[in-house]
């Protein structure tokens, strides 16, 4: 575990971020992780992620409970975002607004996708505050540019923060 403003932080979940003390997201978190996440006092997960992909756990949801957390899944198809996709992460968020929850998908693309449109829209950020974490991530195109609203990365490719995938 690593610390980060104080706090212990679990190493090695793919694509670990801590946004605030009550927020923290990933791409998909093992058994143990999920564990670990516990251990940090999350009493809420949220997954973006398919259950059919093949790096999805065989029962999250039961894998959570048994943690004594709550699990929230809004399966969001890669190659197909939607506006009600966003609603429902946008009802979620505000109902937890005053819990510690951390937010996963597979790759921590979806999850970076929402929180950015989340910050913009809902939370009224300013657009480069915003921005920042997921160009941290990853420069979305195509369907995933479109979502964001980005209109000129539409014809770009998807990008990894400082290289090609």
């Amino acid at each position: 575990m690593a610390m980060n403003n104080g706090v212990y932080d679990p190493s090695g979940i793919f694509m670990w971020r801590r946004i605030d003390e009550r927020l923290t997201t990933s791409g998909q978190p093992s058994e143990e992780q999920l564990a670990a996440l516990a251990g940090l006092n999350v009493t809420h997960i949220v997954n973006l992620g398919l259950h059919s992909h093949d790096k999805a756990l065989p029962d999250e949801a039961a894998s959570v409970r048994a943690l004594g957390m709550i699990y929230i899944h809004i399966p969001v198809p890669f190659d197909q975002p939607s506006e009600s996709d966003f609603e429902r992460f946008r009802e979620v968020m505000a109902a937890l607004a005053d819990k510690t929850i951390h937010v996963h998908c597979i790759a921590n693309l979806r999850v970076s996708a929402f929180l950015y449109r989340y910050r913009r829209d809902i939370l009224h950020w300013e657009e480069a505050e915003a921005r920042a974490e997921i160009e941290r991530i990853w420069r979305p195109s195509d369907v995933w540019a479109e979502f964001i609203g980005d209109v000129s990365g539409a014809t770009s490719p998807h990008r990894y923060a400082g290289r090609d995938y």
